[in-house]
């Protein structure tokens, strides 16, 4: 079974980095997917079935909140593994990311190593 990643931020350098962390991965047949906003992220989510996504908080047009909460809750995707990835560490956020229903909250900056061991964990590699 193909694996896939969805990399979800507005910001490219930030996409780029996380594509650049993950991309060994290709090598294991990991599929990896950008989206620049959360509708995006929503679309892709639903038409590709991504087994991880790295979902940024603080997005146009929906947030990643927004994002967690309908994959998870409303569209009952809870095999989709989400990992919020946030520059805002308080813990009323993290309580909010567990409420929404995300798996794990990272905050930015994070360490790359984490993000490709957490993938490898997930992905089961």
């Amino acid at each position: 079974m193909s694996s896939k990643i969805l990399i979800v931020d507005d910001e490219a350098h930030l996409r780029m980095l996380i594509q650049q962390t993950l991309e060994e991965l290709e090598d294991d047949g990991v599929e990896l997917l950008t989206a620049t906003n959360g509708e995006e992220a929503l679309e892709t989510i639903q038409a590709e079935k991504p087994r991880l996504v790295f979902l940024d908080v603080m997005m146009p047009k929906l947030s990643g909140f927004d994002v967690c909460n309908r994959v998870k809750n409303t569209l009952g995707l809870s095999d989709v593994y989400i990992v919020l990835l946030t520059a805002k560490g308080q813990e009323f956020d993290r309580q909010k990311g567990q409420e929404v229903g995300a798996d794990v909250y990272m905050t930015k900056p994070f360490d790359p190593d984490a993000l490709l061991e957490k993938a490898r964990e997930v992905l089961g590699l």
